[in-house]
């Protein structure tokens, strides 16, 4: 993760979505086409387009009372008390039509395409019952067609306990592996399934349960996973094949060498932990287990209302040690492998999709440097520029 290949005076060739050749200017071969289109980057700097792989960009209503709340001290679980909290989103998300949900999204990521993002993750998670979820799901789809921004669906159900079922987690589970995993899997509406493993939510063996119905399915896996308490998830996560385990706050550095040993990606979301004022994730520990480490978003309304990924890598640079090497691998090629999308995407190569960004810097360095500031100038989403900063 802290080497990257640099090129200087470098071209790239495109033909249609995907990249051709990549290499010095001056060794390009003949291009066959008599009026070929060409963009002139000089003195700015080429990076792949972030991918943003971890977020629940499609919900209604805002949280900002509760924001205020946590931001005075009231603990969790007052904020609860008064209303506030997951059920907020839920109520919230349950009464939106289609249309209002489509707006609100579209506008997300219509601001993630100005910071640099060319494919997204999204969770549902926000209904808790069979209508509002697909309903969810159903907004990502639409909306991939309307947008340049690649949108890869994963299905949370598992988000959190519905009143309907409270005190009843394993009634839940299985509610969604009867009623609900079938019906996402027969529209065809999400590729991931992700569940909030987490003490008081859905513990160990409710989770196994879940996910090895969702993989029996056919679904890839993912976990939050060990955010609050050491749990396990982590190891779960290795267990069961996930691609990824997400947040890791609190993750066994045993569990974390299972992760790496069997392929699960480490996503953090230092954005969470910078609103909650908790501690950052051990990306040390992750690298030195042999974990792929991915950085991520959450943008969500509760926990992390933010998309900045200006501020997300100048807190993996200045606050998690990471280089700006290993923070632009974890925003690109490790977040393609979050979505098991790396052979396809997140690195300048011959075969894969041109998803390229002109940055208004001499170096990719200035992505910390500059810092929180947005330097992305153009986005250029399959071979096509999609964006440019006016």
């Amino acid at each position: 993760m802290d080497r990257l290949t640099v090129i200087k005076d470098a071209a790239i060739a495109i033909d249609l979505e995907r990249i051709v050749w990549v290499g010095p200017e001056a060794d390009l071969p003949p291009i066959d086409d008599p009026a070929p289109n060409e963009i002139d980057a000089l003195g700015r700097t080429v990076v792949p387009g972030f991918v943003d792989s971890h977020t629940h960009f499609v919900f209604g209503g805002y949280r900002d009372e509760e924001f205020l709340w946590r931001a005075e001290g009231v603990p969790y679980m007052e904020i609860h008390e008064r209303g506030g909290g997951i059920a907020t989103s839920v109520n919230a998300t349950r009464a939106a039509s289609v249309d209002e949900l489509m707006a609100l999204a579209g506008n997300r990521l219509a601001r993630m395409l100005e910071l640099g993002v060319t494919t997204v993750e999204g969770k549902s998670g926000y209904g808790l019952d069979l209508e509002t979820e697909l309903r969810q799901l159903a907004v990502m789809s639409r909306l991939s067609s309307l947008q340049p921004v690649d949108i890869v669906p994963t299905y949370l159900g598992a988000h959190s306990i519905p009143m309907e079922f409270k005190g009843d987690p394993s009634g839940y589970v299985d509610y969604m592996i009867a009623t609900v995993l079938p019906r996402v899997h027969e529209q065809s509406v999400a590729r991931f399934c992700d569940i909030f493993c987490e003490k008081g939510v859905f513990e160990l063996e409710e989770s196994r349960r879940y996910l090895e119905a969702a993989a029996a399915l056919g679904f890839k896996l993912k976990l939050h996973a060990d955010e609050l308490y050491r749990l396990g998830g982590a190891g779960l996560a290795a267990e069961t094949g996930a691609i990824s385990a997400d947040h890791l706050l609190k993750a066994d550095p045993v569990d974390l060498v299972k992760m790496a040993n069997a392929g699960v990606v480490a996503t953090c979301l230092p954005l969470t932990a910078f609103v909650l004022r908790e501690p950052y994730p051990d990306v040390k520990a992750m690298m030195t287990a042999g974990c792929a480490v991915a950085l991520a978003s959450d943008l969500n309304p509760g926990s992390c209302y933010s998309q900045s990924i200006p501020l997300m890598f100048a807190i993996a640079v200045l606050y998690m040690g990471m280089s700006a090497e290993a923070a632009l691998t974890a925003l690109t090629l490790n977040g393609a492998a979050a979505l098991d999308l790396a052979g396809d995407r997140g690195s300048l190569e011959p075969g894969k999709l041109a998803d390229a960004l002109i940055l208004d810097a001499p170096s990719y360095r200035h992505l910390a440097y500059h810092t929180g500031m947005n330097i992305v100038d153009t986005v250029i989403k399959r071979g096509k520029v999609v964006s440019i900063r006016s």
